[in-house]
């Protein structure tokens, strides 16, 4: 044990004379493992920072949530002129699901619509994400009142001209001044102020709430209606819980179609798009990504193997006369054998943890420069990037090695003089 101990102290001290002292081959020989170790690490870390970005995004909401709408979420089958002039979702479709439903626990209506302005007196807001909905929308997604109240179902089937601001848009029109009760510019109509909505923060999926304001869907359809094609609607509801979504998924598609009056082969003008499955097809994509930055780096990592293999043999050479003289003391091959693997190990470690110091890097930059983007190296990359890097200094060291063990002593003393 002890003899070990001092063959890979000598191997350390080895590999730091080898780096010393060849300085322009060392460096150009690192580079391939330090290229490929930063692809590889920085890709991985992308694709985590993706990925933890997605299931913050995820966490607030219900994974049961189905969306309804002309419009697929994901991959399909049909071809673009199949479903390009599928009709919007009605509101008298929704009403219809709303009252025939057993399994159902919430639902609403709603437009996606474009960004508009907010004005109060001198202070206007651009950019808005408004969000016309049915009152029911309060219940579905939670939704937390710092000040106020949602509108009501009277208020709802009315289109009352009334509006719920997200915190940052209240901020932005009032500062520190109440905003309940005060009225305010949409759509070039007056909109009385009746609830703000809690702080939430930046949001994955859509504009935040704190950068929405929401109002009864019914006041836009008077101004776009159900069939304007310039616009989208959508349903979005879920199912109690319990529920198998599979069943309650085919329910809710042979009502619509029983409405549509589709039958039989007739394919169904709509899409059922459950946020399960969007969030299945997210993890697939990250999933191809990460394969296919792991392939691209993969040729990084092969030419620096090659690089160190290179080193490794010019290294053999080098020490010829030092290798036949310690064969002729009685060194076995396994000692000769040992000394240059583990310094083509640490050859490749030093590659490998420069390639992870310039991710490290990377991510403290890049956070820096976005706000609403966290950029992270786990410690679980940290130790793959270690590992890679020693796996590929083992693979690259072994043939130089074998080599050097197998030479005779007394060829390698002459050779070597």
């Amino acid at each position: 044990m002890l003899i070990y101990l001092r063959v890979l102290k000598e191997s350390f001290f080895f590999a730091l004379n080898a780096l010393r002292t060849n300085l322009l081959r060392t460096f150009l020989s690192l580079l391939g493992v330090t290229i490929g170790i930063f692809a590889i690490i920085g890709v991985l870390a992308a694709i985590d920072s993706l990925e933890n970005e997605i299931k913050d995004g995820l966490s607030s909401l219900d994974i049961s949530t189905i969306y309804v709408l002309k419009i697929s979420f994901g991959p399909t089958e049909l071809e673009p002129y199949q479903y390009q002039d599928f009709p919007n979702v009605s509101y008298e479709e929704y009403l219809m699901l709303k009252r025939s439903l057993p399994e159902l626990d919430a639902i609403t209506y709603t437009f996606f619509t474009s960004p508009e302005n907010i004005k109060f007196e001198d202070k206007t807001v651009t950019g808005v994400g408004i969000q016309p909905h049915t009152a029911d929308f309060y219940d579905l997604e939670n939704l937390k009142l710092a000040d106020g109240r949602f509108f009501s179902d009277s208020e709802d089937v009315s289109g009352s001209p009334v509006v719920v601001l997200g915190y940052e848009i209240a901020q932005s029109l009032f500062d520190s001044v109440d905003p309940i009760g005060k009225r305010v510019r949409i759509y070039g109509n007056k909109f009385t102020v009746i609830g703000v909505l809690q702080k939430e923060g930046a949001g994955a999926f859509g504009p935040s709430k704190d950068e929405s304001a929401y109002i009864p869907v019914n006041f836009i359809r008077r101004i776009y209606s159900d069939t304007n094609p310039n616009t989208t609607t959508a349903m979005i509801m879920k199912p109690k819980s319990g529920t198998d979504t599979d069943e309650f998924i085919a329910m809710v598609e042979q009502k619509l179609r029983n409405s549509r009056g589709l039958k039989g082969d007739d394919l169904s003008t709509f899409f059922i798009n459950p946020l399960k499955g969007f969030a299945d097809f997210l993890d697939e994509v990250t999933g191809v990504m990460t394969l296919i930055g792991i392939v691209i780096s993969g040729f990084s990592m092969l030419v620096g193997g090659f690089g160190i293999a290179n080193i490794m043999f010019v290294s053999v050479k080098e020490r010829t006369n030092l290798i036949g003289i310690q064969k002729s003391l009685g060194a076995k091959r396994r000692f000769i054998l040992s000394q240059f693997l583990f310094e083509a190990v640490i050859l490749a470690l030093f590659g490998g943890l420069f390639g992870l110091f310039f991710v490290w890097l990377g991510t403290v930059i890049a956070n820096l420069a976005v706000d609403d983007f966290e950029f992270i190296l786990s410690m679980k990359n940290v130790i793959l990037g270690t590992s890679i890097s020693a796996v590929i200094g083992l693979i690259a060291g072994i043939i130089p090695a074998f080599v050097a063990a197998k030479l005779d002593p007394v060829e390698a003393i002459r050779t070597g003089m």
